[in-house]
């Protein structure tokens, strides 16, 4: 079989750097932070970090479905369903059937939750406090913002 001789150039593959590509570098630090609240939380309380973020939402926002906890959160609907289901076996939420229609079911948390939320989220707001201390308030303004403007900009990465 004759070579094939192709006269165009080869195009100059785009290196991609992974430690300067932004959706890696925000994954990194999300779950570097995870893993270090994560322990703290499963020594303490006994939970794990979906399950805190199921509370915390029901802490803010009682009486959701766990299809509207998995949207506020952006976890996986299955991880939500596990974390209930456990959270329900371990006294700390409750499910209901929502109003007239006995089709859906909600979440709530139940006294054991709301005690269990009232400990852990001075110790959220903590940690939370730690991670920011290395930046003025200047910076954690200007954070907040750009974190806004990346999350308006993920709805629009779907739509082209």
């Amino acid at each position: 079989m004759p070579e094939r001789h192709d006269k165009t150039p080869p195009t100059p593959m785009l290196e991609l750097e992974l430690e300067r590509f932004l959706p890696y570098r925000l994954s990194v630090l999300s779950n570097r932070i995870s893993a270090a609240v994560a322990n703290t939380y499963a020594e303490r309380f006994g939970i794990g970090i979906t399950e805190w973020r199921l509370i915390a939402v029901l802490g803010r926002f009682n009486g959701l479905s766990a299809n509207e906890v998995a949207e506020r959160t952006a976890m996986d609907k299955v991880a939500v369903s596990r974390a209930v289901a456990r959270l329900i076996a371990g006294g700390l939420v409750e499910r209901d059937t929502h109003g007239d229609d006995r089709r859906r079911s909600v979440l709530a948390l139940s006294r054991a939750g709301r005690r269990m939320h009232a400990r852990i989220a001075p110790l959220a707001l903590a940690i939370e406090q730690k991670l920011l201390a290395s930046l003025d308030d200047e910076e954690r303004t200007r954070l907040a913002q750009l974190l806004d403007k990346l999350a308006a900009g993920v709805t629009r990465l779907g739509e082209g």
